[in-house]
């Protein structure tokens, strides 16, 4: 029978074939390094689910921080105010945004979060903008509960749930002890303005954070 032992020299190449192929998945895994998830983005307002107690001692340490650095920060209120309120519910500090809600009986209606320019007056005057920037319905519900939110808002209704402002941490203590006023929470002195996350403790929020129900007839516009 004919010899079928493999040569010394073709074991040797098969190894630096071998070899060289390590090689280039380790150089081409270095130039292109496994995918990463995006870092999470700073968030103001409780978790879904979270005890609102629990919520409320996380906020007031938020408020802690020494220093004079300005900071963004979620001031949730404990009634839905008028836009004509802002400024009281405001401690004189710069809002960038003013957050609405139409309050309806066992109707969810949808969080509105409305960007304002420098200004007192910019703020007040940003319901009719929270009007355009409601969701596009999706069912025929849906389509009510929005047109009913829109003629609430364009008439300027107690809607406003919560603002985003930026001030100091003393500042923003002070704005925390002021009636009306259920949390304020901060975010770090370097959070960069846009890139938050935002969702207020709502006044319908009493032991946890969790949608209420959605049963309620939608009233007529």
């Amino acid at each position: 029978m004919p010899d079928r032992r493999v040569p010394p020299w073709r074991g040797i190449l098969l190894a630096a074939a071998v070899v060289a192929l390590m090689a280039l998945i380790y150089a081409l895994g270095a130039l292109r390094p496994p995918y990463r998830p995006a870092a999470a983005t700073d968030r103001l307002g409780p978790d879904q689910g979270e005890q609102v107690a629990d919520y409320l001692v996380r906020s007031r340490d938020s408020l802690n921080a020494n220093g004079g650095d300005p900071r963004w920060a979620l001031v949730s209120f404990t009634e839905p105010s008028a836009p004509g309120q802002i400024p009281a519910h405001s401690g004189g500090l710069r809002i960038s945004q003013v957050l609405y809600r139409v309050p309806v009986p066992r109707v969810q209606t949808p969080l509105v979060n409305v960007p304002v320019p420098e200004g007192v007056a910019a703020a007040v005057a940003s319901s009719r903008d929270a009007a355009w920037l409601l969701p596009r319905p999706a069912d025929d519900r849906s389509a009510r509960v929005i047109a009913y939110s829109a003629a609430r808002l364009r008439g300027g209704c107690g809607c406003v749930v919560g603002l985003v402002v930026r001030g100091s941490s003393a500042q923003l203590r002070n704005l925390a002890g002021q009636t009306g006023i259920r949390a304020v929470q901060a975010l770090p002195a370097d959070a960069v303005a846009g890139s938050f996350a935002v969702v207020p403790l709502l006044p319908d929020y009493r032991d946890v954070v969790l949608p209420g129900p959605d049963d309620g007839p939608v009233p007529q516009p």
